[in-house]
């Protein structure tokens, strides 16, 4: 088994088929929408493959140490240009064409008008530390 990620966006990947904005939904729109994302974990709970998600707010902000006594260095005023997460999933599945199968179904999450998004996800691998070799 192996675990991915599957990170959904609010900006910054390819635009989805329906391209409109979650705050542009009908509160009818968002429920489904949620309620489509608790359906998938629950199957994915039964098949057990889901390990965890998280829906994210979409104020944030990048930050870095500042130096030894000074306060940390933020990326200032502009948070409308850079790439921000919407949330994410993990999964525990048996290969990597399983992960993408399922990101694929995630996809299709209903939005605007109850028609499925088609956004793209962000697939990514956990890193595994090599084996070490003893002799």
């Amino acid at each position: 088994m192996a675990k991915y990620l599957l990170l959904k966006h609010y900006r910054g990947a390819p635009a989805p088929v329906n391209d409109v904005p979650m705050d542009q939904w009908t509160p009818e729109e968002v429920s489904a929408h949620i309620q489509y994302m608790r359906d998938f974990a629950k199957r994915l709970e039964d098949t057990g493959e889901f390990v965890d998600a998280q829906a994210l707010a979409p104020e944030g902000m990048w930050v870095r140490y500042g130096g030894e006594g000074r306060p940390p260095v933020t990326d200032g005023p502009f948070p409308e240009t850079k790439d921000l997460i919407a949330g994410w999933m993990v999964i525990d599945v048996d290969s990597q064409e399983r992960a993408l199968e399922l990101a694929a179904e995630l996809s299709a999450a209903p939005g605007a008008g109850g028609e499925p998004i088609h956004e793209w996800l962000e697939v990514r691998p956990f890193l595994h530390e090599p084996e070490t070799i003893t002799e």
